[in-house]
């Protein structure tokens, strides 16, 4: 019976050792790869959602330039919310049905980033014309909105149902944004800091609002490795 030979095996205890570590190594990296949100651009999103005109573009879709104005009659344009994540939304202050719960789950938002410089809110008038600034003053403190973090805003009908449907692809029907066009959409879209949309969420569920602040954590801590 032949002994065993503790020198002849050492080689192959000490590749067995290597091979054992390098495993856990690579196991361990695969666990630990970032999750990083989509970044999302006209091929990513339902084509019913799309207008024909952006369609084509498949990479590097970003927010198109705005020019609205606020609850406190002041223009808001993309430069307010330069270097900021934002949550975005379509609705009306008459609204009596998905607004409503839209109103107090964003108002929840505000609140939960009260002190977040990082996170600010855009709501948009899908009937500008009713919503005055007057209007939307009241509306903005019914709701508690505060300034400077959440701007609840009117302007041009055209200008806003475009970027509904070239920019932000929140809604299904198709028109112009001429007087008897009228959109309505539940909801909210997460966009980043160079205007990019990294979610959408229906804006009248709560499960859904506990996925959107996961999201925003997820797209802060992006940020924060690529300081």
């Amino acid at each position: 019976m032949k002994s065993f030979s503790f020198k002849k095996s050492l080689p192959f205890i000490i590749i067995a050792v290597v091979l054992s570590v390098i495993s856990l190594i690579v196991f361990y990296n695969l666990l630990s790869v970032d999750k990083r949100l989509p970044i999302y651009s006209p091929s990513d999103v339902n084509p019913k959602l799309v207008d024909a005109s952006v369609k084509h573009i498949r990479v590097n879709h970003e927010i198109a330039a705005f020019n609205l104005t606020n609850q406190n009659g002041e223009q808001i344009t993309q430069k307010d919310y330069d270097g900021k994540i934002y949550i975005a939304d379509f609705f009306f202050t008459r609204c009596q049905t998905i607004c409503i719960a839209m109103a107090y789950n964003m108002s929840e938002l505000q609140s939960y980033y009260k002190n977040d410089d990082d996170i600010m809110f855009l709501s948009h008038s899908v009937t500008p014309v009713m919503d005055s600034v007057p209007v939307l003053k009241a509306y903005a403190e019914n709701k508690g909105v505060i300034d400077g973090k959440w701007n609840v805003t009117t302007g041009s009908k055209k200008h806003i149902y475009e970027l509904a449907r070239k920019s932000y692809f929140a809604v299904l029907d198709e028109g112009n944004g001429d007087e008897d066009d009228f959109i309505h959409t539940e909801q909210f879209i997460l966009v980043d800091k160079e205007r990019r949309i990294r979610g959408y969420y229906d804006g009248t569920d709560k499960e859904e609002m506990k996925k959107l602040i996961s999201d925003v954590a997820l797209l802060k801590e992006e940020y924060q490795k690529k300081k």
